[in-house]
């Protein structure tokens, strides 16, 4: 058996009949058999719907050697340089070739078209596009998608078109297609709702040269989000950058006492100063403010001592404050009664009221005067 070698050509499948290297014969489906005396002989199977396309030095060959097998076996593909083309097989979208494309596919019973399209177009149609999203999902996609760029944009949300690095357009919510053939094509999607920027942690040292660490936090969004992305490569980054620098030029020109007393004026400089330096950049600050100003902690200590050095001498001013006020109330009630016996009658009934609510039992002798008489010396009895 070694003399003879005897293959099986499936179904959808060609044969490649090689003697000594050299290909002499292609092969129908069927059991075939060859001697091999004096000569090394193969065949090779080609799945033909598996791996439609013709081996690139294999067309080659065909080409040159056997112009009459590419009619019979192969359907012959030619895109031109300013051209894609779109290969369908039973009206089902495959392929898509890219310029100067010349190949060969087997004949495997696939009814095959060609669409042509100019490679100088940028955008892809839409319905090119929901046919492309679409084959995503199926088991086996179309082939060279890679040639084309799908975009979706969110809701909220635009897109950034750009092409060789330049930005051309906004694209609005919803999906979109590019050509990436021949340009590098990118597209960069942006938030147009109102965002947060957080410029924490940053040690700065204020005029009379107390070190502080101080966080920051801005409220902003995109004015202009085209103007912003023609002038700026990234313009969170130099938005941030511009905070750090006007947090930094309003705490080192004012003292600690100053940063303290009044935070609303600092933040207040800051964002006039921000809204100045972004307003040519599509950049608007809609609100920032300090958020936190952490002391050293020996510098906390200090200050709480001084503090509490303010609040006890505020105290003791408002002690005198209110003894001196007692002590004329007391000088005035006592004027009153010198000359009025009966205010002086009225006190003495006060005092003993007060007296009485604090005895749980009283025992009088003598009528009320007589009590009154024991507790108090009237000055006209005296008399």
């Amino acid at each position: 058996m070694e003399s003879v070698l005897i293959t099986q050509i499936p179904a959808w499948h060609i044969g490649v009949l090689k003697i000594d290297g050299i290909v002499q014969q292609l092969l129908q489906p069927g059991l075939k058999g060859y001697w091999r005396f004096g000569h090394d002989i193969t065949v090779e199977l080609v799945d033909t719907r598996s791996w439609p396309q013709v081996e690139e030095n294999l067309a080659e060959y065909f080409r040159q050697q056997h112009i009459d097998w590419v009619e019979q076996y192969c359907d012959e593909i030619q895109i031109a340089d300013d051209e894609m083309g779109l290969l369908y097989e039973h009206d089902v979208l495959v392929e898509i070739l890219s310029p100067a494309t010349r190949c060969l596919y087997w004949k495997n019973g696939n009814p095959r078209c060609v669409e042509v399209l100019k490679a100088s177009e940028l955008e892809v149609s839409s319905e090119l596009v929901s046919v492309l999203m679409s084959s995503m999902v199926r088991k086996h996609s179309v082939k060279g998608i890679d040639s084309v760029l799908i975009a979706q944009v969110p809701t909220w949300h635009v897109g950034i078109l750009k092409v060789d690095g330049v930005a051309q357009k906004l694209l609005q919510p919803g999906q979109a297609g590019y050509w990436r053939v021949g340009h590098d094509v990118t597209v960069e999607i942006v938030d147009t709702r109102l965002q947060a920027l957080e410029v924490g942690g940053q040690e700065i040292l204020t005029r009379d040269k107390v070190n502080l660490r101080i966080n920051l936090s801005a409220n902003w969004r995109y004015h202009d989000v085209l103007m912003a992305y023609e002038q700026l490569s990234e313009p969170v980054a130099y938005l941030y950058r511009e905070l750090q620098f006007a947090l930094r030029e309003m705490v080192g020109t004012r003292s600690l006492d100053e940063l303290l007393e009044d935070k609303q004026a600092i933040d207040g400089l800051i964002s006039e100063k921000v809204q100045r330096v972004t307003a040519g950049f599509g950049l608007e600050v809609v609100s920032l403010g300090v958020k936190d100003i952490i002391l050293p902690g020996e510098m906390k200590t200090i200050l709480s001592q001084v503090v509490e050095a303010e609040k006890a001498a505020q105290a003791n001013v408002i002690r005198r404050r209110e003894e001196t006020a007692a002590t004329r109330s007391l000088l005035n009630t006592a004027k009153v009664m010198e000359n009025n016996p009966v205010a002086l009658r009225l006190k003495e009934l006060e005092t003993l009221e007060s007296i009485a609510e604090r005895i749980n039992q009283i025992s009088v002798y003598g009528g009320l005067d007589q009590v009154l008489n024991g507790l108090v010396q009237i000055k006209g009895e005296q008399k």
